[in-house]
């Protein structure tokens, strides 16, 4: 089930809220049931079977986790290896409904030999939740959690706001809110706040990353299909999905936090305006906050962290960079992506340690922002391309290897663009050709980039002025929701 589907917006979400809170008034115990089985239903809407997939692995990692907790064991080589045994069985888990396909068709490459089909269906969310028990399994083994009960991490795990695309959290940040008798009451500020963010989010979704997600898929989709782009089509492509991941993205988990708040339970940040980031390190430090905490705590610092030496503190920041790429999908692309951030980072670190951290002024400091905006985008072209050929096409495109072309109407419109641009009937990568969809592509891009680059992240914005912005693109919103054919699924559901 989709946030941005009436089924969700109209039916299930006023039941399942008015339901926990009316249930709460009663008995804490059933609301958290009521809650279970409406997550569970929320899940297997898009495919039940999995349900038990999901039910199944949370049984195994509880039993695990369990046994990591009790006090009678000593932190002795067969609780480590009980520790490596649960981890161990959600990276089986995860690698082969994830992995296994990918890992066959190299293989098979390799070997001249063609395998058959294997037609696995990647479960929804699976790399979220997986990382969520991994994390909770850690914690277990370094004494963090002491929780007896089976109902409360199942509650734990399906808590639907944000069991299909995070944030990932940890157990010390959610369940102690369940333990308050306070979250089982109507808390009307936190409703309203929660609507609020909410409706933000979803504006986010509807009204602009979809929008921006025509003009990149133009772009990436020609690119896929062989064909050469030029300097227009390519940067607005690149551009375009730069914007549409973002606004997708931190537009779900806008509605993911609100939803939250609207049971009185308060999930952490996933975004602080990431492509304001003057470095790759600030950047890591603003976008999908709580995997760059995850890959940080449960990757980089196990493989030894900064501990070990330069050379090995290199290595192990490419490594972690390189799983985290992994981790987005099983493509050759998220590889790349993951290890070229990877050398991003490297470079980062290495400038530091040379220039002392000078800072430049005002100029040095817009520079820098310029340099590493350019980086990411350049990067998301890996991210979004199919297979490195595509993403190939789209670089040329971008450094106007194939030149510099415009509609032949823009050209009759503004002559003075002939100076650098050559006309054509019909330009390859362009959604609208004509003059009005081209000026219509330009705004558009023209108030994302103003969004992202100069307006305040949404934690920082006062009550009083989210409500003045729920007001205005609150009927672009439902306008979207209720007249649109489809519905868009957001961009993370894939991974």
């Amino acid at each position: 089930m989709l946030f941005n589907s009436k089924i969700f917006l109209f039916a299930f979400l006023p039941v399942t809220l008015a339901l926990f809170f009316i249930i709460g008034r009663t008995s804490i115990l059933f609301a958290r049931l009521w809650l279970i089985f409406a997550s569970l239903f929320f899940y297997a809407w898009w495919n039940p079977p999995y349900v038990l997939l999901l039910l199944a692995s949370a049984t195994f990692n509880y039993w695990v986790g369990q046994t990591l907790q009790n006090d009678g064991l000593k932190k002795n080589g067969s609780r480590k290896l009980l520790l490596c045994f649960g981890l161990t069985f959600n990276v089986i888990l995860l690698g082969y409904f994830k992995y296994f396909s990918f890992i066959i068709g190299i293989v098979t490459g390799l070997s001249g030999h063609k395998a058959a089909d294997l037609d696995i269906v990647l479960p929804l969310a699976i790399s979220f939740y997986t990382f969520q028990k991994v994390a909770y399994l850690v914690d277990s083994y370094l004494g963090k959690i002491n929780e007896k009960s089976y109902l409360n991490y199942i509650l734990f795990v399906s808590f639907f706001p944000q069991l299909i695309a995070g944030p990932i959290v940890h157990w010390s940040e959610v369940f102690p809110q369940f333990r308050d008798s306070r979250t089982y009451r109507v808390n009307g500020e936190n409703v309203a706040d929660g609507m609020t963010i909410f409706i933000i989010g979803l504006t986010k979704k509807v009204v602009l990353a979809d929008e921006f997600a025509r003009y990149a898929n133009a772009g990436f989709n020609s690119a896929a299909d062989g064909s050469v782009l030029t300097l227009v089509p390519a940067w607005l492509a690149a551009l375009a999905y730069t914007l549409q991941l973002y606004f997708d993205f931190s537009g779900y988990s806008d509605m993911a936090i609100g939803l939250s708040r609207m049971f009185n339970v308060i999930l952490p940040i996933n975004f602080n305006s990431p492509y304001k980031a003057t470095n790759i390190i600030e950047f890591w430090r603003r976008w999908h906050m709580t995997l760059s905490r995850f890959l940080r705590d449960y990757v980089y610092i196990p493989l030894g962290g900064n501990r070990a030496g330069l050379a090995r503190r290199y290595a192990n920041l490419l490594l972690t960079m390189v799983i985290g790429g992994l981790w987005h999908g099983a493509a050759w692309t998220f590889v790349l992506w993951g290890a070229l951030h990877g050398f991003y980072l490297l470079a980062n670190y290495g400038w530091r340690s040379i220039s002392g951290g000078i800072k430049g002024g005002r100029v040095g400091v817009a520079c820098s922002h310029a340099l590493t905006l350019s980086a990411v985008i350049i990067a998301w072209v890996l991210f979004r391309s199919n297979d490195a050929a595509a993403a190939l096409r789209i670089y040329e495109g971008m450094i106007g290897y194939n030149g510099a072309v415009l509609p032949e109407q823009i050209l009759v419109f503004a002559p003075w663009l002939r100076i650098g641009f050559n006309g054509a009937s019909s330009v390859s990568g362009l959604v609208d050709s004509t003059v009005m969809g081209t000026v219509v592509s330009f705004a558009m891009l023209g108030v994302g980039l103003s969004i992202t680059l100069v307006a305040p992240a949404l934690h920082q914005i006062s009550k009083p002025v989210r409500l003045a912005l729920v007001v205005i693109s609150f009927a672009f919103a439902v306008q979207k929701v209720i007249f649109s054919a489809d519905i868009s699924p957001f961009l993370y559901f894939q991974f």
